[in-house]
């Protein structure tokens, strides 16, 4: 049976790598990315809610006094 050859794996490999990451280089570098948005200071409104004011509860059905 005979030996299988692997001397030249190794230049096969790295061939690929290279290839794959000038190629993914190449896709990635077409593509036009937007640039970064400017930070705009928004004005916070207070909107003024009734349930804000006073505190509300919320009864479980369990904790209900038995009738």
């Amino acid at each position: 049976m005979p030996q299988l050859d692997t001397s030249t794996w190794f230049t096969v490999i790295m061939s690929m790598v290279i290839s794959l990451f000038m190629l993914f280089q190449l896709k990635i570098s077409s593509h036009s990315f937007y640039s970064d948005p400017k930070t705009m200071h928004l004005k916070t409104t207070k909107h003024s809610l009734p349930w804000e004011n006073k505190w509300t509860k919320t009864y479980l059905p369990l904790s209900l006094p038995l009738h």
